[in-house]
């Protein structure tokens, strides 16, 4: 009974430090600390969206980043267009909701490796257009956005603002993922990774439920990419390269596919160590920083293949 509170309280517990973080560190004048929190957040969306396939439907993806990308691009040139900040924001979803749902009506027929090299191709495809398509992205040179402050009630410090804004996304993605994933749609997804074939013979729709996944995590990586491009006021091609992808990868592997509180931990393991590194220690260390992240993947994929914090359903899978 006792464990059962304790994990009950935790989420509560750890929402509660993540708001009154930034004004702590803003207090001990670690501002550094508060961007670095915001670029977790990101990547925790970026996370949820990726479980949505890699988790629950079993759909390898290595393009993800391509529709953070777009999800910024969009925000980037409807802001410059005039358009309002907000409905800048939600076209972005709206965007990438759409490419991503033609994009898998193309390619969803395929499995495996063979999807992951599609989707691994796609992305930088997106990121080869972005950077050659001069007249509507700027190329290589970027797009610059007009400053938007939308919570400068509450600190005159941008970085808060948006480390504020981000974690609010990052709250109404966890409730969202979380309500789905113990819906009729979530537990057919579930079955579709277990055995697509099994999943197929009783009944299941797989085709449609597939692509519902598939579209469904753009929202997020709009979302993630709408915030990254206000919160930068500047986009260029270059912060959406293929590492990029294997790193939203990483985070879903590391902190165990299909559970959400492990993709949390996974993007505070992995984007938040590195910069935290570079923070204390001296710039020697620096150059390691990719070492350790590397020996944690490996000490993780040999000890804990399930991940830091897998569903109880996954973590059954591969210790029976």
């Amino acid at each position: 009974m006792t464990k059962i509170l304790r994990w009950r309280w935790t989420p509560w517990a750890a929402l509660a430090l993540a708001l009154i973080f930034p004004f702590i560190a803003g207090a001990i004048d670690a501002n550094y600390l508060v961007r670095v929190g915001g670029v977790i957040g990101l990547f925790m969306l970026l996370g949820l969206g990726l479980n949505f396939t890699l988790g629950y439907a079993g759909l390898f993806d290595l393009g993800f980043i391509a529709f953070y990308a777009i999800g910024a691009y969009t925000t980037a040139i409807a802001m410059r267009a005039g358009v309002p900040a907000p409905f800048a924001l939600v076209l972005s979803v709206l965007v990438t909701l759409a490419v991503r749902a033609l994009l898998g009506l193309t390619i969803l027929r395929l499995r495996g490796d063979y999807l992951a090299v599609v989707t691994m191709g796609f992305g930088e495809i997106a990121r080869l257009t972005i950077n050659n398509l001069d007249s509507l992205t700027n190329g290589p040179k970027g797009l610059q956005l007009a400053p938007w402050r939308p919570l400068s009630f509450l600190s005159a410090d941008p970085n808060v603002q948006y480390y504020l804004m981000i974690l609010i996304a990052v709250v109404i993605g966890v409730v969202a993922s979380n309500r789905l994933e113990d819906s009729r749609v979530g537990r057919a997804w579930i079955a579709i990774r277990e055995d697509e074939i099994a999943a197929r013979l009783s009944g299941i729709p797989v085709r449609h439920y597939k692509l519902l996944a598939f579209t469904l995590s753009a929202a997020y990586a709009g979302l993630a990419g709408g915030l990254f491009a206000q919160w930068e006021q500047f986009v260029t091609p270059e912060s959406f390269v293929f590492w990029e992808s294997i790193l939203v990868v990483s985070i879903v592997v590391l902190g165990g596919m299909g559970s959400i509180p492990g993709v949390l931990v996974g993007a505070l393991v992995l984007v938040g160590f590195p910069p935290l590194m570079q923070w204390k220690l001296s710039a020697d260390w620096i150059n390691y920083r990719y070492l350790f992240f590397g020996l944690i993947l490996v000490l993780v994929t040999l000890f804990r293949p399930q991940g830091i914090l897998p569903s109880s359903r996954r973590e059954a899978e591969l210790t029976s």
